[in-house]
């Protein structure tokens, strides 16, 4: 109920030297005459017996005790709030401490409020004592006992004494106060966004971006959105650059997880943020950086640049990493042209065929390396090497050096006479041979020949013309001269004095820088 209601229960005690027992109230059992009781012996403890419910206060008895009881407000347990008992010895000497109890009962499953006891001492009883502790004002106490729970209930205990004999009647009122209640939830949706990406990447990785939409309020978010726009110079694999999700509804404490994969056209700082909205204004954003880097290759390659045939040729790789990231995987290889043929390479360079690889592994930002070949020129002209690099996310670079390998003319020349000795007026004759022992043809052969007085010319023949003039016989040019070939030219002389002779062959050709000579003797007699 919302207004207080008041009840009253009464008891009646008698005190007398002969302790003869009267109980009153408004209500009460019948009782017989007044006699003298003779006192019985004790018995086994009976429940109480009240008389039937009329609406008023009950009285029954409980051993000795003499206990009255109230349903409020009705009278009737079935349809009241509370019940009220109190139970009080049916007589007490004077002077003699008694106790007796008030009990509160909620009848209810609902918690009663702010109940409240009240206890009229009556004129000849002296107060001692209660629990829980009252608050006395005259001959009045008072209980505030709070609330009581649904079914449950509360019982105090006073002790008191008998200043005089008499019969007294104490009243006990309670009220309290019946609460209607509705209980109205309010919720409060929140939302957050976190978002995890690799702080570092290199530019051909897939950077995996995770978005994670939360709800960690106490209501359900409507109309959830989550955008990652990325910035410029990232994309999807499918070439968007504005990826959406729309969640709908999180609940309350209901987390969603989304991926994404971008890809990056170039190195650089991508400051990434994506926003998460929902209905009722809800947003919350997330940022999240990566570095794109890159190993960037150069090569350099160096050849011998000229070189004559059977000579060596030395070659020099070196493969720097100007990017700003490891340089992984690094392979170098080097192929040696046709005209060179392989003698050895530095660092254990292997070699299949005419294909020098070197497997570097990790090349660091700024570092270098250099590698070396040694071959030998096997056939002329002009030859060129490639080197390659190539490593995990970098570009494959490329260098070529070229070396001329040119051929060297190596002439012999070799004078003999075929009849010495001879006798004077006898003919000798002179084998001139010219040969090449070098790699190079050579050109614009040259002989001239000289004889002494003690000799005069007959006649020549060989590669080419021979034409006299006094004691000198000098041949038409011979063009050309391959390697390994050999050209001969004769002159027949005539002894026309003894002596020991000496038959003088000069050769000079466009590869020599000066002329060559040699002589034969011969004895003439």
């Amino acid at each position: 109920m919302d207004s207080r209601q008041g009840w009253m229960k009464t008891w009646g005690v008698a005190v007398s030297a002969a302790a003869l027992v009267v109980v009153s109230g408004c209500c009460s059992l019948d009782k017989p005459a007044a006699a003298p009781v003779a006192k019985a012996a004790p018995a086994a403890k009976a429940a109480p017996v009240f008389a039937p419910s009329t609406g008023c206060p009950v009285v029954g008895r409980d051993g000795a005790n003499i206990v009255t009881r109230q349903a409020i407000p009705t009278g009737a347990e079935a349809s009241s709030v509370m019940l009220l008992e109190k139970s009080a010895p049916a007589e007490v000497a004077v002077g003699q401490e008694f106790a007796y109890t008030i009990k509160a009962t909620n009848l209810t499953p609902c918690e009663l409020d702010e109940v409240v006891i009240t206890d009229t001492i009556p004129q000849g009883i002296a107060y001692k004592s209660s629990t829980p502790n009252g608050v006395q004002a005259g001959n009045v106490m008072t209980w505030d006992l709070g609330s009581i729970p649904g079914r449950g209930s509360k019982t105090i205990t006073l002790k008191a004494a008998a200043t005089g004999t008499g019969e007294y009647t104490n009243c006990v009122r309670a009220s309290y106060k019946e609460k209607l209640c509705l209980t109205i939830k309010a919720v409060e949706p929140k939302l957050t966004l976190d978002k995890v990406a690799p702080a570092e990447v290199m530019v051909c990785d897939i950077i995996p971006i995770k978005l994670t939409v939360k709800n960690p309020g106490t209501g359900p978010a409507t109309g959830v959105v989550v955008t990652d726009t990325l910035p410029a110079g990232l994309k999807t694999a499918d070439g968007k650059t504005e990826v959406r999700f729309d969640v709908g509804t999180l609940n309350a404490g209901e987390s969603k997880e989304f991926t994404l994969n971008a890809m990056a056209a170039k190195t650089g700082s991508y400051v990434n943020k994506a926003v998460a909205t929902a209905n009722a204004g809800l947003t919350d954003d997330a940022t999240a950086t990566t570095v794109v880097k890159q190993p960037v290759l150069t090569i350099a390659k160096t050849a011998t640049e000229m070189v004559y045939e059977g000579r060596p040729v030395t070659y020099s790789v070196t493969v720097t990493n100007k990017g700003d990231a490891v340089a992984a995987n690094t392979v170098v290889t080097d192929t040696l042209p046709a005209g060179v043929q392989f003698v050895s390479a530095t660092d254990n360079g292997a070699v299949v065929g005419n294909v020098i690889t070197w497997n570097v592994g990790n090349l660091a930002p700024a570092a270098s390396k250099t590698f070396g070949i040694t071959g030998k020129a096997v056939a002329q002209g002009r030859h060129c090497n490639k080197a390659e690099a190539k490593a995990t996310c970098a570009e494959p670079v490329a260098a070529t050096a070229c070396t001329e390998i040119k051929g060297v003319a190596a002439l012999l020349l070799e004078v003999i006479d075929v009849a010495d000795p001879i006798e004077v007026n006898g003919q000798e004759t002179y084998v001139i041979t010219v040969t090449n022992q070098g790699t190079a043809v050579d050109t614009n052969i040259k002989i001239v020949a000289t004889l002494e007085d003690t000799q005069s010319y007959v006649s020549s023949s060989g590669a080419t013309v021979g034409t006299a003039s006094g004691k000198t016989v000098t041949f038409a040019a011979l063009p050309a001269l391959a390697p390994k070939a050999k050209a001969e030219w004769r002159v027949v002389v005539k002894a026309v004095k003894a002596g020991d002779i000496r038959f003088a062959v000069q050769l000079d050709s466009d590869v020599l820088d000066r002329p060559v000579n040699e002589t034969e003797s011969t004895h003439q007699y």
